[in-house]
């Protein structure tokens, strides 16, 4: 299930973020302070363009969902999601998560409001040498772009985009 982020979330979300194996598939990977991370929620909150997410499985949060650059207009946003890497792996329910949090993310961002954000366009970004995220990208049908150079805290990295169009997406009845 996917809620609304809280301020009760907030702690919560910034200790998931930086767990290693999050921080070593983000473009950003230096370690969120807590003081970086209230002004980033603070933003967050009052802005119109983003909608941060909590996913829950059997009643506990366990990952985040974090759209942004949303755009009305054109029917467009950008996502990028992380799970508590620690609690699904020693749990044993890492993939599971990682494939109800896309499922649920992904229904959530093409939804028409007021049950989702009614989206045409879906973008993100990968990196090339993370391969298990770039296939479970393929099994969603996102499509994949020409990888390109970004500034990243420690220098320059290659990202490749993703999209996923509306029309392509998986949905509950293609599934079944």
């Amino acid at each position: 299930m996917l809620r609304p982020a809280e301020d009760r979330d907030a702690e919560a979300m910034r200790l998931w973020r930086n767990q290693a194996p999050n921080r070593e598939v983000s473009i950003s990977q230096h370690e969120i302070t807590p003081e970086e991370h209230r002004a980033w929620w603070q933003r967050v909150q009052a802005d119109p363009r983003r909608a941060v997410l909590i996913f829950e499985y059997a009643e506990r949060p366990l990952g985040v969902v974090n759209f942004f650059d949303l755009d009305p207009e054109d029917g467009s946003g950008s996502w990028g999601f992380y799970l508590d890497h620690e609690t699904t792996t020693a749990e044993g329910t890492a993939m599971m998560a990682w494939m109800q949090i896309m499922r649920e993310a992904t229904e959530y961002a093409f939804a028409e409001e007021p049950d989702g954000l009614g989206l045409q366009v879906l973008r993100a970004e990968v990196r090339p040498e993370n391969e298990a995220v770039r296939m479970m990208n393929r099994r969603f049908r996102f499509s994949e772009g020409e990888p390109y150079e970004t500034s990243s805290g420690s220098g320059t990295m290659t990202v490749i985009p993703i999209t996923l169009r509306r029309e392509d997406r998986r949905t509950r009845k293609a599934q079944a």
